[in-house]
């Protein structure tokens, strides 16, 4: 999942981008509303964490103009605000969740997790794939009952493929999903990733459609 982060505390900023990267999920971070908006206008989110005190302006203002204009990502709202009627405010402009500041960065993990979970429509995540038991809570994998150790863009992968299940997805859109705007990325890297899966999952649960894409097989036997 590809997250914009909306912080504008460098330390804060830093360890949270830090921490849902360690989750598998790529994140661009900006430190103001203007940039925040110039990236939604380029990149599509699966989530945006917002800050609501920030140099330009109100979180929520954004986040009410986000939902006027039909936009419906994810938005968890990041704040030292505690009050009951700033939360209230915050999820009547049309956030999804509320975290007060400061948070255990574990328990943001399990928020962005628990919002990801409800947008797939799937409440109770786990996908069988042929040999596969797949938790998109817990990030695991059993291969015939073994566990599979995954790397967070080798999982951040799979999950793309898994939320699309038998569709192409280009080489371009995969990259967009694994990595910032700033990453530097290796003409082949996908393949390699893609290579490594199918070496850790199975040969035929990743299909390759050449000159196209990639997708995930949907022959479960």
């Amino acid at each position: 999942m590809r997250v914009l982060l909306v912080e504008d505390a460098d330390r804060l900023g830093a360890a949270v981008q830090e921490q849902i990267r360690e989750d598998g999920h790529a994140t661009d971070w900006v430190q103001t509303l203007t940039y925040a908006e110039a990236s939604l206008q380029t990149t599509a989110y699966g989530l945006i964490l917002l800050d609501l005190m920030l140099p330009d302006g109100y979180g929520t203002d954004f986040l009410k103009k986000l939902r006027k204009s039909g936009d419906n990502t994810p938005v968890i709202i990041l704040t030292a605000r505690d009050q009951i009627s700033d939360r209230i405010e915050g999820l009547n402009a049309g956030a999804d969740d509320y975290l007060v500041k400061p948070f255990d960065l574990s328990e943001l993990s399990a928020r962005v997790a628990a919002v990801a979970r409800r947008y797939r429509g799937n409440p109770n995540p786990t996908v069988c794939l042929g040999g596969l038991d797949i938790s998109l809570q817990d990030h695991t994998v059993l291969r015939s009952g073994e566990k599979v150790g995954l790397t967070a863009r080798e999982w951040a992968l799979l999950e793309a493929l898994l939320q699309r299940p038998g569709m192409l997805l280009s080489k371009a859109q995969l990259e967009e999903r694994l990595y910032e705007f700033d990453a530097e990325v290796e003409s082949n890297a996908i393949e390699v990733h893609i290579s490594r899966l199918r070496k850790k999952l199975g040969r035929d649960v990743i299909v390759t459609v050449r000159g196209m894409g990639y997708r995930l097989s949907t022959d479960e036997n």
